[in-house]
């Protein structure tokens, strides 16, 4: 199940579950948008993918029965923090920023 943390990586600026601007990579890493775009280039400094719209996991469930929603499967509380400094997200979305995400 998709990891849904609670900040951007980067900045440590809140992300709740239903955060239209929460980008993750294929990894989980997880960043706002303004991050992703601004700092990041859309190159993940973990993995060095790109980033996409974060799903928003519904509330509460929908189906009859069914242990679904955020009542049932929160979201994670633990706040991640990136391990790279600014000097080597710089050097590596120079290096990938211009090939497209399928390319790198």
């Amino acid at each position: 199940m998709l990891e849904l943390r609670p900040n951007c990586e980067w900045c440590d600026k809140d992300l709740p579950p239903d955060a239209a601007e929460a980008r993750i990579c294929s990894y989980e890493c997880t960043y706002c948008a303004d991050c992703v775009e601004q700092v990041l280039r859309n190159v993940c400094p973990t993995c060095g993918g790109g980033f996409q719209p974060r799903p928003i996991r519904p509330r509460g469930a929908h189906r009859e029965g069914k242990t679904l929603g955020l009542g049932h499967q929160p979201a994670s509380t633990t706040r991640v923090h990136s391990q790279w400094s600014a000097a080597e997200v710089a050097i590596l979305s120079d290096r990938l920023a211009n090939l497209p995400p399928a390319e790198r």
